[in-house]
C-alpha cells in the first residue's frame, strides 16, 4: 500500500531539485532522511519534510507495518509556475529574469517482493535465451539458418490473386 506526498510551487528551479531527487530515488527511508539531513543544498530541507510527510501518510493507511522497510518508490520533479521579472540593464534596457518554481511528488512503499509468477517469468526468459543460443550455435556449425515456425494462416496479396493495382499521378502546375 503506497502513500503519496506532494510539494507544490516551491521556489527553486526544477533542475536544482532534481539533483537531490536523483540522490534519494529507490533508497530506504532511513537512509534518505540521513542523506537529506546532511546535504548542504537549500532544497534539502523541504524535501526532507516532504519525505517525512509521505511516511506519516503511509502510517495512517497502515497501522501494523514496519516504517524502516519503506523505500522511495517514485520521486518526480516537475516545473511549476515561472515568475517573470525585469532587471535594469545598461543604456535604458531591461533584462528578463525568470524565477522558476517546481512541484515534487514522492511515493513511498515497500520494495517489490519476489513471487512465484515473477520467478516463472524469469525462468521463461532464461529458457528463450538458451534456445536462441543453441540456434545460433547450430547456424554457426551447420551453416543452415534456423528460423522459428510461422503461423499456419497465410494472407494472400493482390498480386497472387491476379489483380493489379493501378496508380495515377496528379499533375502539378
Amino acid at each position: 500500500m503506497e502513500a503519496v506526498a506532494k510539494l507544490r510551487n516551491y521556489p527553486t528551479s526544477p533542475r536544482k531539485m532534481r539533483l537531490l531527487a536523483d540522490l534519494i530515488r529507490g533508497k530506504k527511508v532511513d537512509k534518505v532522511l540521513a542523506i537529506l539531513e546532511h546535504n548542504s543544498k537549500h532544497p534539502a530541507v523541504p524535501l526532507r519534510k516532504l519525505v517525512l510527510s509521505a511516511i506519516n501518510n503511509w502510517k495512517q493507511k497502515n497501522e501494523d507495518g514496519d516504517v524502516h522497510e519503506l523505500t522511495v518508490k517514485t520521486i518526480m520533479v516537475d516545473g511549476g509556475r515561472t515568475l517573470k521579472r525585469m532587471r535594469p540593464a545598461p543604456q535604458g534596457r531591461g533584462y528578463r529574469v525568470r524565477k522558476r518554481s517546481n512541484h515534487v511528488t514522492v511515493i513511498v512503499d515497500y520494495p517489490p517482493v519476489v513471487t512465484e509468477d515473477l520467478i516463472k517469468e524469469v525462468i521463461k526468459e532464461e529458457q528463450l535465451k538458451e534456445v536462441k543460443e543453441i540456434a545460433s550455435e547450430l547456424e554457426a556449425v551447420s551453416g543452415v539458418e534456423v528460423k522459428p515456425k510461422k503461423r499456419a494462416t497465410k494472407k494472400t496479396t493482390a498480386k497472387e490473386e491476379g489483380e493489379t493495382k493501378k496508380t495515377t499521378r496528379k499533375k502539378t502546375k
